[in-house]
């Protein structure tokens, strides 16, 4: 299935290229078509700005007049925040990307037209086009950048064919196995059996129950197991050191009180 291309009308600033250029490479759209760029092309600035993703500035193809850059393509859907006076569907980017994938899977040739940073795309442009889409910006402020625009239609490109989430970057570690879990419960009941947290003692089977139920719901790792029963150990060491300090305190006042008497 071939992807759409991008035809970037009248872009002014050759930064602005190279960000387009960067997002398509992004979300896997490589075509780039320029009609009439203030500057002229090729500018070195636009790879700069590409930040390595050089493919599509490298491939990129200029017209003077838009219907020769629309010539060969069969569907092709203009973006503009103002739909203008022109009767066509108008899209969502999300609904756009779904019938240009439509479309390219009948083996279609799309496009999608962005119109420059001053003013976008002029209601002659839209009319050559089959569609609109608009992105549900808020009222105040409908202006997007160029990049910001063509981010937006590629990524719901991309989404269109892969919409679940990329898997993690690291490999999900298995869960600690049964016999695991039940050292680590037995470690933690004994010692708060020994600090008194099971209190009244007829209450104890339904506490441990609900302990157990609520550490089983984090699907501990192995790792994470023997973190915790080190974080027990810790804590146990720490009350016994407590403990001897008071043990010992006591002592010497009881030593002290034998010797005044």
């Amino acid at each position: 299935m071939k992807a759409p291309c991008v035809i970037l009308k009248d872009a002014q600033l050759a930064e602005n290229i190279g960000a387009a250029a960067r997002v398509m490479a992004n979300f896997g759209l490589s075509e780039l078509r320029l009609v009439s760029p203030r500057d002229g092309w090729p500018q070195a600035r636009a790879w700069a700005s590409a930040s390595g993703a050089d493919w599509p500035l490298d491939g990129a193809r200029v017209f003077d007049r838009l219907e020769d850059a629309l010539a060969d393509l069969h569907l092709v859907l203009a973006t503009t925040a103002r739909p203008r006076e022109a009767v066509l569907p108008v899209f969502s980017p999300r609904e756009g990307a779904a019938e240009l994938r439509e479309a390219a899977s009948e083996g279609w040739s799309c496009g999608v037209l962005f119109g420059g940073e001053r003013a976008g795309l002029e209601a002659d442009d839209i009319a050559l086009c089959h569609g609109v889409v608009t992105a549900p910006v808020d009222e105040r402020f409908r202006s997007l950048n160029l990049a910001q625009a063509v981010a937006l239609t590629a990524y719901e490109w991309r989404m269109s064919a892969a919409p679940a989430a990329p898997t993690g970057f690291v490999e999900a570690p298995t869960p600690a196995d049964h016999a695991a879990l039940m050292g680590f419960y037995g470690q933690l009941e004994d010692e708060l059996d020994a600090a008194g947290f099971f209190h009244p003692p007829e209450k104890r089977p339904s506490m441990v129950r609900n302990l157990r139920v609520a550490l089983g719901r984090a699907r501990l790792t192995d790792q994470e197991v023997r973190t915790l029963r080190g974080v027990v150990t810790a804590l146990s060491k720490g009350r016994g050191k407590v403990l001897a300090k008071l043990a010992a305190k006591a002592r010497a006042l009881d030593n002290e009180g034998s010797q005044k008497s």
